[in-house]
């Protein structure tokens, strides 16, 4: 009989070498013949996820995307009162653990690949419109406010809509610098911060 190849699994555990080699040796240590060694699979069982570091970025990115969409649909479908779920969902964006770290540094790798790159134009537009729905739903959540039915609808208050620009601007700064100086910004800080940003939502008028 032929061998019934799980693709979900595959893709998971792929992703999961991917992730290992590139919190080792970084983005440009990840090549296709280390990943497939870190997976302990050939080159050519690789053929069908990725053949080229370009691919196997997109293939990260994509992962990336996955991931923190699933987490962020779990905390909007869990019982959690406003605020927690506000904090959990901003959480999701930031290099908090070594998963999110990884997460974090190969976005902002495809976002500079992105410059240049037309095949990642498109998860850049499509990540930043994520980044910034997440905003708005810890806005209206922080807020006690109507959450944005979809990606891409704004809040119904020019207030929150402006709030949620600010804090769609601030969650960028915060995950760069935390990704950059981990020294300086351990996770006990950068969830500072974040609580800080969450307070002063909540107060604004």
């Amino acid at each position: 009989m032929p061998k019934i190849v799980d693709h979900d699994q595959r893709r998971a555990a792929l992703a999961r070498a991917v992730w290992a080699v590139i919190d080792q040796e970084g983005i440009e240590g990840a090549t296709v013949r280390r990943v497939a060694e870190e997976a302990g699979v050939s080159v050519g069982g690789l053929r069908h996820y990725f053949d080229s570091q370009r691919g196997l970025l997109l293939f990260a990115a994509r992962e990336v995307a996955s991931a923190v969409g699933a987490r962020v649909t779990a905390h909007l479908r869990g019982d959690l009162p406003g605020p927690e779920r506000a904090r959990r969902l901003l959480e999701e964006l930031l290099p908090l653990d070594a998963e999110r770290r990884v997460e974090v540094d190969v976005w902002l790798a495809c976002l500079m690949r992105s410059r240049v790159d037309p095949a990642l134009a498109e998860l850049r537009r499509a990540g930043w419109e994520g980044e910034r729905h997440v905003c708005r739903l810890a806005v209206a959540h922080r807020r006690a406010a109507a959450p944005p039915p979809a990606i891409g609808d704004e809040l119904g208050d020019p207030l929150l809509e402006r709030l949620a620009e600010r804090l769609h601007v601030f969650i960028d700064g915060l995950t760069l610098q935390a990704a950059a100086y981990q020294e300086r910004l351990p996770p006990r800080a950068v969830r500072a911060l974040l609580a800080a940003e969450l307070d002063a939502i909540a107060r604004q008028r």
